[in-house]
């Protein structure tokens, strides 16, 4: 009999991964699409998966129809992957970040607990959660501190402690994916990757002419989603719940992206970025780099593309798309 999993966010970039490798080793795959008011874009990172998923309309923040969807999908695990997912814009919409990404989880829990407490859950912690806190030898990982900087942060502290909290108080399996930045051709626009690849090649093809952003002295921890999927799935067939880091164990700044990603487009990125206090964060995190030595003692694990083979993906796919 084929386990069953339902993906909450299923349309993002992680959930189309997760949904791509779970079909591959032979899960039965459900996922909840959230409706906006532009179709033809909510479901485009899955389109190519829809003779092998199902999915259903619903929304974290609307308890009930996670609850008929729950009924219809009869899950052996559920991987929530839903969130208002941008930190910047957390800062603009304060409340409905700490519903979606907060209490959401907490009213996840108690359904499962009530309906069905042999379902495994897994949540999307974040590296968010750490804040400005860094172990002296210059690694976050499962015992450092957490003292986040934004609302996405302390949104993604809560679910973080209830999922905690359920797994001691009520013994559910369920499981804090704690996952350091993640990117691939399939992240959002609005994401400073993809803002910078994008913009460059639009530069490269004469179709603009600068890259506007705010702090380029921000470090962080980037790996590729597919790999981070796997990890995810992994941590999820282990014999016990717990919290686990998932992170490339290098960081890089904003400034060295730009470096990069101009360099192998031809160009001078100090030439074509400017900087604007609007993309500037209320509160900074200056630095995030991981360290996943729990996680990989668990299982075998590791990356799979270089940071730099990241970006050569993602130069490639809009490449691919401004010349249209």
């Amino acid at each position: 009999m084929k386990s069953k999993a339902l993906i909450l966010g299923i349309a993002g970039q992680d959930g189309s991964y997760l949904a791509e490798h779970l079909c591959e080793i032979g899960y039965e795959v459900a996922g909840v699409v959230r409706r906006n008011s532009t179709p033809e874009h909510q479901e485009s990172r899955i389109h190519h998966l829809e003779d092998k998923i199902t999915t259903y309309y619903g929304d974290v923040t609307d308890i009930q129809s996670i609850a008929t969807i729950l009924s219809k999908s009869k899950p052996n695990v559920i991987y929530n992957l839903a969130a208002q997912s941008h930190v910047r814009i957390s800062f603009d919409v304060p409340e409905y970040t700490s519903e979606t990404n907060g209490m959401s989880v907490l009213k996840l829990l108690e359904l499962i607990r009530q309906r069905d407490p042999t379902i495994k859950f897994y949540q999307a912690s974040s590296s968010e959660m750490f804040g400005s806190t860094v172990d002296p030898d210059g690694f976050q990982r499962e015992t450092t501190a957490m003292t986040p900087v934004s609302p996405y942060g302390c949104a993604k502290l809560f679910a973080y402690s209830v999922v905690r909290n359920y797994r001691n108080a009520y013994g559910l399996f369920a499981t804090n994916g704690i996952l350091f930045n993640h990117e691939s051709p399939r992240r959002g626009s609005n994401f400073v990757t993809t803002k910078v690849v994008r913009t460059a090649v639009a530069i490269k093809l004469g179709l603009e002419s600068q890259l506007v952003l705010g702090n380029l002295d921000s470090y962080r921890d980037w790996g590729h989603s597919r790999d981070y999927v796997r990890a995810i799935q992994l941590m999820m067939d282990l014999p016990s719940p717990g919290d686990f880091v998932v992170a490339t164990g290098s960081t890089h700044s904003v400034r060295e992206l730009c470096q990069i990603v101009f360099s192998k487009l031809g160009m001078n990125y100090q030439e074509h970025v400017i900087q604007d206090p609007r993309f500037m964060r209320p509160e900074e995190l200056p630095y995030l780099r991981g360290d996943a030595s729990l996680f990989k003692s668990k299982v075998n694990w590791q990356p799979r593309v270089t940071f730099e083979q990241m970006l050569d993906e993602m130069i490639e796919i809009w490449l691919s798309r401004l010349r249209k």
